[in-house]
Order: C-alpha cells, then structure tokens, then sequence
C-alpha cells in the first residue's frame, strides 16, 4: 500500500512540472466547413497531446475574407501564435517586414529537407535561404466531382472527360439538375479557369503563363481555347445560386448538380456525407484530359512572439504538424495528401489513391499561389468573378484584360 502511496505521489510531482508548462496558443485558420472542423480537430488533438493547449481561432468565409484579418492582427501587433496560409507568397511581405519566425532551427533538426515531398513546397516556404513556415499538406485543385446519382437520374453515362461533361449538359438540365455548381467567392471561379487551362492548354502553356508571365502567350490561340471552356462553364453553372464552397459541394452530394471543379478537399465534405468514391460520386483528376495535379495546399506560419513559453510552443507546434501520425490522420479526413514521403496511407480511398500515383509520377505543376503574388492573384480573382457573374463579358473581352494582367504580375 506505502509503495502504491508513494509511486502515485512520485507520478503526481513528476507531472506538476509538465503542467506547468502546459501553453495555450492561438491557431487562427479559416477550415470551418465539416469535412475541414473534422480535419483540423487532429491537429488541435495531436498537439494537445504534447501538454500544451490549442486556441481554436478559426474565421468563417474562406482564405479570402481571413488572410487580410490575419495579416491585420500580425501587423497591429495583436499577432495569434500560429497561423495557416497557403504554400507560396501570401505571407512574403509579413517575413520581408521581419514580423515572422525563422524556423530554420526546427526544419533542420527535424530534417524537414528529406522528408518533405515534392521539395517545392519547402522551397515555397523559404525566403533568402530561411524556412518560415511548416507545410501540412499538398492540395490539388485539379478535379472535376461528379454526382453518379445525378447522371443516371438524367439517364446518361457519368461522364470520363470534360468533353463529355459538356456533352451531357443539356441532359442534366431537362432532368432539372443544375450541370455544374459553382459558388459565388471569387477563387472559386478563378481556380476552376486555372484547372480549365491545365486540361485544355496544358502543362507547358501553363508554365508560360504563370511562371514565365508571357503575356504573348495569354494573349494567344491556346488561351483563347481556355476562355471558349470557361465560357462554357459559365453558361453550365447558370443557377448555382449558392456563395461558398461546400454548398456548391452539397449540391453534388445531393444530385441537385451533375459536377463541380474544386479541389481535393471536397474529399471531406463526400466523407462527412457518408459517401464512398467510385460508388457514390466519380472525380476525374485533370477533368479526365491531362493527369496533373499541382502541389499547393496549406501551411502554417508563425509570427514572432515576446512572450518565451509562447514561443518555445511554436516550436512543438510546428513539429508536431509534420509528425507521421499526425499527418495520417490530418490528411485522410482533409482529403488532402501528405507532405511527408514515408506515410503509410494504406486506409485512402480510390480518389486520393489516384493522386498518389499521379505525385509519385511526377505529374505535378506548381499551384498559382506559389507562381503570382497575392496582388495579382487578388487581380485574376477579381476578373473571373466579374466574367462568371457577368454573362454579357465576352471571352475575348474576358482575355484581353487577362493578359493585361499578366502583363504586369510579379
């Protein structure tokens, strides 16, 4: 009995330090739909396991309406512990002002540069060779979802091409289902003319346009293709009536729409619907044309911190986001696919599965995130909102003004 005593009493001295020590940090994110709460609930789990404390600070309304809140706060001098951008250049001006950490030290320990996979999305954290932020995953923008439901109920094959989808528009439409759902947050409409340009243009056009900025090119006959699809895509969404995201998502989900353009985290939404991939719902990666996924997707950065424990939190935070475990779990509820190369992931489903083997091919390109700044990006968004709102702007009208656009990107 004394020895029972006296080794709860040792236990219980051994872990008042521990508590002690214990940390709240604010997190702000803007994953607030379910399939995202699912996903985000393992990292806050993982990370309260290490004895400190999660401060959910999520903020509704897509990246579009939290990064100026986020980058707000940092600037005010209110800065939250940690804060999630997507890989690429959101965050260049906040580490340009000296506002955020260096992670260099825990990259380096951590040998993030062995296990980070494709290297471009460490590449995209580092700025004038230091590393700032922790990516978390690869998310690819480069799927068309489609309702099984929808297209039998319309009483026609469900779709393998873009080319068959807009084929099958009228069908859907004389069943009273909309063809594709779009919502109405202008990176929706921006992003899904990026994934058009991939399928109908290309890799290599691709490139020239966003990496190389040749405005000769975006002002060209392979570009011209891409607007005459966006065109179309403009004319199949007519009706969607819905603002974000997962509502567009739901309206696959319950057959009211045939299809919809958007990244792989709609994956979640499926999940969290109990449905199941190739029963339920089919995703063509590339529209079913081009087999290409491109490696953006989200990451966390830290402003620097004068509080120390506040800061010596950072640093297991943004271990722990890069953890095996933890990036199984995250993952497999975002729908997203792991940044780390020796995961196993033998419980994916047949469309992250898909993505696997295109990554493990090769076949990937760089998302617009990584290739524009956030002033040029917030210029195209501004453009494809007004052109899919907006039926009387032409495509070529549409064009001229995007290759104005990229005339002047940095």
């Amino acid at each position: 009995m004394k020895i029972r005593l006296m080794a709860a009493m040792l236990a219980a001295s051994a872990a008042l330090p521990f508590s002690a020590s214990a940390t709240d940090l604010e997190v702000t994110h803007w994953w607030t739909s379910g399939g995202e709460s699912a996903a985000v609930a393992e990292l806050a789990k993982a990370f309260d396991a290490t004895g400190n404390h999660w401060v959910d600070g999520a903020i509704a309304g897509s990246g579009g309406t939290a990064r100026p809140i986020m980058i707000s706060r940092i600037t005010g001098g209110d800065p939250m512990g940690a804060t999630q951008f997507n890989h690429g250049r959101q965050a260049e001006e906040l580490v340009q002002a000296g506002l955020m950490r260096d992670l260099t030290d825990v990259a380096t320990a951590e040998h993030w540069k062995d296990i980070i996979r494709p290297s471009s999305l460490l590449d995209s954290c580092t700025i004038d060779g230091k590393i700032y932020c922790a990516p978390v995953n690869i998310h690819s923008w480069q799927w068309l979802w489609l309702s099984n439901a929808a297209f039998k109920k319309a009483g026609v094959e469900v779709p393998k091409n873009w080319d068959e989808f807009v084929a099958a528009a009228p069908a859907l439409e004389k069943a009273g289902i909309i063809p594709l759902a779009v919502g109405g947050q202008p990176w929706q409409a921006t992003g899904a003319f990026d994934v058009l340009m991939v399928a109908v243009a290309g890799k290599d056009v691709f490139n020239k346009v966003f990496k190389d900025k040749d405005a000769e090119v975006a002002a060209g006959p392979e570009i011209a293709k891409v607007f005459k699809a966006a065109d179309d895509a403009r004319k199949m969404s007519k009706g969607s009536n819905v603002q974000d995201w997962n509502q567009a998502t739901n309206l696959v989900i319950t057959g009211k729409a045939g299809g919809q353009i958007m990244g792989d985290w709609a994956q979640g939404e499926f999940a969290l619907a109990g449905q199941k991939a190739g029963t339920d719902y089919t995703c063509l990666p590339g529209l079913g044309v081009n087999e290409i996924i491109s490696t953006g997707g989200d990451a966390f950065y830290f402003p620097l911190l004068k509080d120390e424990e506040k800061s010596k939190a950072q640093a297991v935070l943004a271990k722990t986001l890069l953890d095996p475990k933890t990036q199984v779990a995250f993952n497999l509820k975002k729908g997203s696919l792991p940044v780390r190369g020796d995961v196993d992931l033998a419980a994916a489903n047949d469309c992250m599965k898909k993505g696997l083997d295109i990554l493990a091919k090769g076949n990937v390109i760089q998302g617009t995130d990584q290739l524009l700044s956030a002033d040029s990006q917030k210029q195209k968004e501004d453009l494809f909102s007004e052109f899919f709102a907006n039926p009387s702007m032409t495509p070529e009208d549409a064009q001229k003004r995007f290759a104005g656009i990229i005339a002047s990107a940095d």
